[in-house]
């Protein structure tokens, strides 16, 4: 049998921020984690829903320890405030889970102009690390946790169109983003090492897992069609929301893992199973491409990694 949520190590005594832990795979990588001692924050856009996953978690484990901070990812003012609270009012940050994302949406903007799931799933992340960066540097043996999906293979990063406002296919769009996904945590792990960091970066997928994820762009688009076949395929052929979970768990807290590597299920396609080590496409391992998002994402959101060029 491979790795499974009893192998989770002992978390006592460790700060952990889970993005978008009140529903689906956040919800239950903080779940596991708060189990297991860590003193969890669910850091969510909605503070009800958030509160709502607090008190489920406490249901399953009534001595977590769980602390509720409101981050809304697509809108950078509340990425800034976030990062402002937390490292005033936390000495150490363990892990970083960069979990929370959007898929396949009509296209949408966020707060700062950004197409939805470019600004939320990469930017708003590439943001929230900056600002915690200096956190986790100071955290011995920390980790930054970067949740991508096998959908990175079909993206690519449109420099010439990044917000998708001259041409835009929801699918493309989640693709590209989850390509980001991938080339940060990558590039994020070189300038550790070069920096002699002991912090890492890695990164994860969740393989086919039923969540509420699938259901948001049809429900945006009033499109009862799509959210039946949905609802079928979730049924038919998905993992439940606690394995998907699994790769990002591992990656967080396995004492074998290593800055670079990635994380996704054991099973055919990687749709299913255990978490075990995985290889990404060619795309996402390309240097040139990952040092020209990250400047441009630098630029984009204002946010500098300083703490890496001193």
């Amino acid at each position: 049998m491979g790795w499974t949520l009893r192998d989770v190590p002992d978390q006592t005594g460790r700060t952990i921020v889970v993005t978008g832990a009140n529903s689906g795979l956040g919800l239950e990588t903080a779940r596991t984690l708060a189990g297991r001692g860590a003193h969890v924050v669910l850091a969510c856009r909605s503070s009800e829903k958030a509160e709502a996953a607090r008190r489920g978690i406490l249901g399953s484990h009534p001595r977590a320890s769980l602390e509720v901070m409101p981050l809304d990812l697509a809108n950078l003012s509340s990425v800034r405030v976030f990062g402002a609270t937390f490292t005033g009012g936390h000495d150490r940050l363990d892990v970083l889970c960069n979990n929370a994302g959007v898929m396949a949406l009509p296209r949408r903007e966020t707060a700062d102009g950004f197409e939805m799931q470019i600004g939320t799933n990469h930017l708003g992340h590439f943001a929230l690390t900056g600002l915690l960066l200096p956190l986790l540097l100071r955290t011995p043996g920390s980790r930054v946790v970067t949740q991508s999906s096998g959908m990175h293979r079909i993206g690519r990063i449109r420099f010439e169109d990044l917000q998708g406002s001259t041409r835009y296919g929801r699918w493309a769009a989640y693709g590209q983003s989850k390509l980001a996904n991938l080339l940060f945590a990558y590039e994020l792990q070189r300038r550790l090492a070069s920096f002699g960091a002991g912090t890492i970066s890695v990164a994860c997928h969740p393989g086919y897992a039923a969540t509420e994820l699938q259901f948001a762009g049809a429900r945006m688009e009033g499109s009862t069609l799509m959210e039946r076949i949905f609802e079928l395929g979730n049924r038919l052929l998905a993992q439940d929301a606690a394995s998907g979970a699994l790769p990002m768990l591992y990656a967080a807290t396995a004492a074998d893992v290593r800055g670079g590597e990635y994380f996704g299920p054991d099973g055919m396609g990687e749709l299913w199973g255990a978490p075990k080590r995985v290889v990404s496409n060619g795309r996402s391992r390309d240097t040139g491409v990952a040092a020209r998002l990250w400047s441009a994402s630098e630029e984009l959101t204002r946010v500098r990694y300083e703490a890496l060029a001193a």
